[in-house]
């Protein structure tokens, strides 16, 4: 499902414009994306929760070349499954 098809869904459940859905859509994911970017964790009642970790430097290998390569300390986000969804996707 894309964001697109969501606003769609929701507009059409609550008889709203798709437009202002949009935006309130991409408010909601601008304040998440802004959250983590300050490190912080976004917990979403029975969605689940959004963390930034950090993954230490490693060092791998090039498989066509077989060549180590040095690979530097870096940020990711994680998500981490609510029980309700857990629950419905089972």
């Amino acid at each position: 499902m894309t964001k697109k098809e969501i606003v769609i869904k929701i507009a059409d459940r609550l008889d709203i414009e798709q437009i202002k859905v949009k935006k309130i859509t991409q408010m909601i994911l601008d304040a998440i994306t802004e959250s983590l970017s300050r490190g912080e964790t976004v917990e979403l009642r029975n969605f689940g929760i959004f963390k930034v970790r950090s993954r230490k430097a490693r060092v791998a290998r090039n498989p066509k070349t077989g060549v180590a390569v040095e690979v530097p300390e870096k940020k990711v986000v994680t998500f981490k499954v609510g029980l309700a969804m857990k629950k419905k996707v089972k």
